[in-house]
């Protein structure tokens, strides 16, 4: 007798699940049991541009069903509250409830910050923040409510996507970083809201070579002798499903880096130094006395090249 999937009998919501990342954590979380939303606005450019199509997300819903799991498209633009909140209720409709939430969807509009629109600025905070929290906000009423209706805890799990860009600064995506950022922010806010429900969020910062990153890991080369791509999403998707299951109930609140074969779990921020005044409050005098020599006796910023940073070797 074969045994049970980590996922089944459960459903989820993969958001931006087209294509890339999005695509491949679907086809993971379908694998494991789980029955899968497959949520993609469609559009052709990485930017948010062109018109959106139900054509990604029904080719995915169908790689699915073809495999022998069960999966549904659904065409909605997460950043819409009322789009988000239709997508909720078509998994609550089709699967009689929702248990896993996967935000992925994102788009893109680089620019340095001295030559960003205001446009440019807010499409990305709408689609990457805003769409998370709109997705988040539906799911987690559904929680709350069925584990009120129920007197305890439910089973639910929130897998946000952030990025090194937040982690490392990214100097012609302030806009993506400030939205992966938030993004970070909104999980660990979620995390304490949610654990009396028996909800979990975490956040992953993913690499992969997605349409996103083309131009990222455009000096990376695939591999043409045979070797699995560092920077392939299938190396990310195994990570989203572990933090969709049973066994990741003592995962709460946590980022995590991951690609190529590695997971990093990331600490929150910790103190490097502590200055105390010497009178009831600081002087400009004692301000510069003390944290200028710290700051000069620590090496200088570096700037990494490209290899180093990714952990890659070009070839």
């Amino acid at each position: 007798m074969s045994q049970p999937l980590p996922l089944d009998g459960l459903s989820a919501i993969v958001t931006g699940a087209g294509r890339g990342l999005g695509r491949a954590e679907a086809l993971e979380l379908a694998r494991l049991g789980a029955a899968v939303v497959v949520n993609d606005y469609g559009q052709p450019g990485r930017d948010g541009s062109g018109e959106a199509s139900a054509t990604p997300a029904e080719e995915v819903a169908e790689e699915i069903r073809a495999a022998g799991g069960r999966a549904v498209a659904h065409l909605g633009d997460v950043s819409d509250h009322e789009q988000a909140r239709a997508l909720v209720e078509l998994a609550v409709s089709t699967y009689g409830t929702l248990d896993i939430l996967v935000n992925n969807a994102g788009i893109l509009r680089d620019r340095m910050v001295f030559s960003m629109t205001e446009d440019e600025w807010d499409s990305v905070i709408r689609v990457h923040l805003k769409g998370h929290f709109n997705t988040t906000r539906f799911a987690a009423a559904h929680w709350r409510a069925r584990s009120k209706e129920s007197g305890g805890p439910v089973y639910g799990r929130i897998v946000n996507t952030s990025s090194e860009a937040f982690l490392a600064g990214s100097a012609g995506q302030p806009n993506y970083a400030a939205a992966k950022g938030g993004i970070v922010g909104l999980t660990t806010s979620t995390a304490l809201a949610l654990a009396k429900y028996g909800v979990t969020a975490n956040a992953i910062c993913p690499r992969a070579r997605t349409r996103m990153t083309e131009d990222v890991f455009a000096g990376f080369e695939e591999p043409t002798d045979g070797r699995i791509d560092a920077l392939a999403p299938e190396h990310v998707s195994p990570l989203v499903g572990y933090l969709a299951s049973p066994a990741a109930a003592e995962v709460n609140g946590q980022l995590l880096v991951v690609h190529g074969g590695m997971v990093a779990i990331v600490e929150r921020p910790r103190v490097a130094a502590k200055f105390d005044s010497s009178k009831e409050t600081f002087s400009f005098d004692e301000l510069d006395e003390l944290i200028s020599p710290y700051y000069a006796e620590r090496p200088p910023n570096e700037t990494f090249a490209a290899a180093e940073v990714l952990g890659l070797k070009r070839g």
